[in-house]
């Protein structure tokens, strides 16, 4: 059986001169490659005790609905601004080159639910801290993090260190 990794692809280059690219899409396009990711992350938090699994637009849908599922618990959206038809809560973070706005639906925690937030990549952890505290606002309790993917070079797990994050695969670079 190949080992998670085999079906990453790395591409040199992109999106520019010294960065490989860590392309989950070879993962996704392989049924053994997705179940195993699915498999293995959903194993790494077997011992965490949580109520709703929230995933961000839109790798994080492909990868918590199946945990979700699975393990019988609701799954919440994260999307971008505008993409929700209810009232939302929203909360502008910064990028490397500017900001952004990410919303849910206000609804959608209630006070005192454990979240574990599940996503495809950590890299230097802001869309995730945003996420955190957008959950936070809404009164729920951020008990894990579980990615596919974390990028150690940039640091992502150092921002969100009083938070539970685990990696199915970590590479050392960026």
């Amino acid at each position: 059986m190949k080992q998670l990794e085999e079906y990453v692809r790395s591409i040199p280059d992109f999106p520019e001169e010294g960065i490989i690219f860590r392309d989950v899409t070879s993962v996704l396009q392989d049924a053994d490659g997705l179940q195993l990711a699915v498999d293995t992350m959903q194993d790494k938090v077997k011992d965490l005790e949580f109520d709703v699994v929230v995933g961000p637009e839109s790798r994080g849908f492909i990868f918590g609905t199946p945990i979700a599922y699975n393990l019988k618990k609701p799954f919440v959206l994260i999307r971008k601004k505008g993409k929700l038809p209810c009232e939302t809560v929203s909360i502008d973070y910064e990028l490397e080159y500017g900001t952004a706005t990410i919303e849910m639906h206000k609804d959608s925690i209630k006070p005192g639910q454990k979240i574990l937030i599940v996503d495809d990549l950590i890299a230097t952890g802001g869309t995730t801290e945003a996420m955190i505290r957008l959950i936070e606002s809404l009164g729920g309790e951020v008990v894990g993090i579980v990615v596919m993917i974390e990028l150690a070079g940039l640091k992502g797990r150092e921002r969100l260190k009083d938070y539970r994050l685990e990696s199915a695969i970590c590479y050392e670079g960026k």
